[in-house]
């Protein structure tokens, strides 16, 4: 089945930690990375060249979090086209399109599917509001 889905710009990643506090020195003192903000319950926000990297702590990471794998989030224009593509191709979807927050004018839309092998791909836009 021909499929005109093309993810070529990686949003943001996540990063399971055992500690935010611990990740945050390495990333941020470490690496030379630029502290973006936090947010509850245990994420912490870094830029890497225009990539987001969000570190997720045991608080965030819910009841599957000693299981959890890195997710990378892919930048889309049009979240739900693309995830009603990627679910007809026969991924199966994680996540419907959703917001996720509102703030600085933009809605920020979430979508997640399976990748067959045990990981999670996400989509995200950013939506200006009227």
């Amino acid at each position: 089945m021909a499929n005109d889905v093309s993810l070529s710009r990686i949003k943001q990643i996540a990063l399971p930690v055992d500690s935010v506090d611990e990740a945050k020195a390495f990333y941020g003192d470490t690496l030379g990375m630029r502290h973006l903000f936090d947010a509850p319950p245990a994420l912490s926000f870094f830029d890497c060249g225009g990539v987001r990297l969000m570190l997720a702590g045991p608080e965030a990471q819910g009841p599957d979090g000693p299981k959890q794998h890195p997710v990378v989030f892919y930048d889309v224009s049009d979240i739900k086209a693309t995830h009603a593509k990627i679910k007809a191709s026969g991924a199966k979807s994680l996540e419907e399109p959703h917001v996720i927050a509102r703030m600085n004018g933009q809605e920020i839309w979430l979508a997640s599917v399976a990748d067959g092998q045990g990981n999670v791909v996400s989509l995200m836009s950013e939506v200006a509001t009227a």
